[in-house]
């Protein structure tokens, strides 16, 4: 008998780099995903393989501890969800033979790594027959990515496992939880690859883990500047501080207290977590405009006080906006991949035309493939069939 598991990537609409600070995101689960094709062996072991060069096949035993392979090697996040599992408790007993194939883009910020950790645990528990609740396994994988040395939050697991068509997802953490957002009729999502690679297994990994870092600082100043004049739950977190209400009282406290590198990231987190909320209510009021304009806050506080976009992201903002998109900005972790754009039935093919021949053609000197800029669908989580 042979199984497939589809797991879908993420669009992330706003919130961005809030997840692994405690504060809400609102992404959508995509129509493009990662695929494992498997059967399932009697043997603790997992053999996949994929049809392109670039990922060559490989095998490892289902028994702790699991190593880590190379460095950026793709195994290590079909590793990280077998640890994950084995380190929960989960006994592995049987493994899988199989193919990983998917129309998600690779490093590009739409989330293809978690998709394969959840698509890798979703088929071990498939051949071992076992389940687990969706909202343990998404916390439970979000940990077991940190694997490949990562300090992610749990955005990523959550949406590909929650996936609802025709929803955003608005996704809270500390515990985990997932509210459903409905997106209005008409709305259109525009992606479109900044032809710049975020591998975060790779270059952009250490630059992703300062900024974590930074933002740990940060909270630790401030929280001891602060802890005083508010409750100690107040001042634990960054959602016990955004929480209290006065943003711009928090803000200039924060100022003084702060060396700038740290403020800005700061200010970053507190305005982004503000966004969101803002965000969320403007979708559920089907305020097409208001939505795009916190996008483009959203960017702007991305490239200048968090520092994660590049000129090429910048360019697909402008471009898109120029052609008519209510807003836009970078999603993703950023240092490369892809910019998101929020657009209407009347404005969404001219500003796929406009960043074809402005940003693509002559980048490349033809059309973008269907994998560089694409309209982006809400929906389903992942999950398991029989083929």
């Amino acid at each position: 008998m042979s199984w497939r598991v589809t797991a879908p990537g993420r669009v992330n609409l706003i919130g961005e780099h809030t997840d692994y600070n405690g504060l809400p995101v609102l992404p959508i689960a995509i129509d493009r995903g990662i695929r494992v094709d498997f059967r399932v062996v009697d043997d603790p072991v997992v053999r996949l393989d994929s049809p392109s060069s670039h990922f060559a096949p490989f095998a490892f035993q289902l028994k702790r501890p699991i190593e880590a392979a190379a460095r950026g090697d793709w195994s290590n996040y079909v590793r990280a969800a077998s640890r994950g599992l084995l380190e929960h408790g989960v006994r592995l007993e049987r493994g899988i033979k199989g193919t990983v194939t998917g129309d998600v883009p690779i490093a590009s910020g739409l989330s293809s790594s978690s998709a394969l950790v959840v698509a890798s645990a979703l088929a071990l528990l498939k051949a071992n027959e076992l389940t687990l609740p969706l909202l343990r396994l998404a916390a439970l994988m979000a940990r077991a990515e940190r694997f490949v040395g990562l300090e992610g939050g749990g955005m990523d697991q959550a949406a590909c496992l929650h996936g609802v068509a025709g929803h955003a997802l608005r996704i809270a953490f500390d515990p985990l939880r997932v509210k459903p957002v409905r997106v209005p009729e008409g709305w259109r999502w525009v992606v479109a690859s900044s032809l710049v690679r975020a591998e975060k297994s790779a270059r952009a990994r250490d630059a992703y883990n300062e900024r974590a870092r930074q933002c740990r600082e940060a909270l630790e100043e401030v929280r001891d500047a602060v802890g005083v004049e508010r409750t100690p739950y107040q001042a634990s977190s960054y959602r016990g501080l955004v929480s209290a209400g006065d943003l711009d009282g928090l803000l200039r406290h924060a100022r003084r207290v702060l060396a700038p590198v740290l403020f800005r990231r700061f200010r970053h987190v507190v305005t982004e977590g503000r966004r969101v909320a803002l965000a969320e209510q403007a979708m559920s009021d089907g305020d097409l405009h208001r939505f795009g304009d916190l996008m483009v806050q959203s960017h702007e506080s991305l490239r200048d006080d968090y520092e994660v976009s590049t000129p090429e992201l910048d360019e697909l903002v402008t471009l898109a906006r120029e052609a008519g998109a209510a807003g836009a900005r970078l999603t993703g972790a950023g240092f490369g991949g892809c910019a998101v754009a929020l657009c209407d039935d009347g404005t969404v093919a001219r500003v796929m035309e406009a960043l074809a021949a402005r940003f693509y053609e002559p980048r490349l000197g033809g059309p973008p493939r269907g994998d560089m800029m694409f309209a982006a669908k809400p929906s389903g989580g992942a999950g398991v069939q029989e083929m």
